[in-house]
């Protein structure tokens, strides 16, 4: 294999509150899959409607001190939607965690993004299986619902377990909800099952 070839790429980088912070030159695998996944998900449901789409390696700029580059984002009003960027707040943003990256998605980008007026975020581990949808209220973050993917043979251990507990089976969702588009759902198993 050729090592000179990765030498040609260039480190990307995000600015956070006016600081340069250095990206993974390359996600780790499932770390792509996952967000691709994503992405293709809601590129398939909002063709042709009045939402579009982006996906990972798309620049985000919300203003003078923040350049993102989120792993997926939906963007309603086609006038932020330029030739080589975003410009202002996207309505939904997607970011996939890493061990590197955790404490700023849920930090200092988290907060960002909500001071911008990012609508709704996504915080996907694949550690855990599980997305965190936050909700914008007044320019802060609100944690609405943890979905965690639960596979067909953990559903069946659970449910043993969860004998004569039937709401708290009910409290384990099989998709998530895509709130700028009614009736768009994403299942759980789409995401995680690979």
């Amino acid at each position: 294999m050729d090592h000179a070839v990765e030498k040609e790429y260039q480190t990307p980088f995000e600015l956070i509150d006016g600081k340069v912070v250095m990206m993974s030159p390359r996600p780790r695998v499932r770390h792509a899959v996952i967000a691709g996944t994503i992405y293709r998900m809601f590129a398939n449901h909002l063709m042709s409607k009045r939402c579009t789409a982006l996906p990972d390696g798309v620049d985000l700029i919300l203003d003078d001190k923040n350049h993102f580059i989120p792993d997926a984002m939906i963007v309603c009003d086609p006038d932020k939607i330029k030739d080589t960027c975003v410009e202002g707040a996207p309505d939904l943003v997607v970011e996939v965690l890493s061990p590197s990256t955790a404490k700023r998605d849920r930090g200092d980008k988290a907060k960002a993004y909500a001071q911008a007026g990012v609508r709704v975020y996504w915080i996907v581990s694949i550690e855990t299986r599980s997305i965190e949808v936050y909700h914008n209220e007044d320019g802060r973050f609100e944690l609405v619902q943890v979905y965690t993917y639960y596979s067909e043979a953990d559903r069946a251990r659970n449910a043993e377990l969860l004998e004569g507990h039937r709401e708290e089976e009910a409290d384990m969702p099989y998709a998530i909800p895509v709130e700028l588009d009614h009736g768009f759902d994403i299942t759980l198993a789409d995401i995680f099952e690979n």
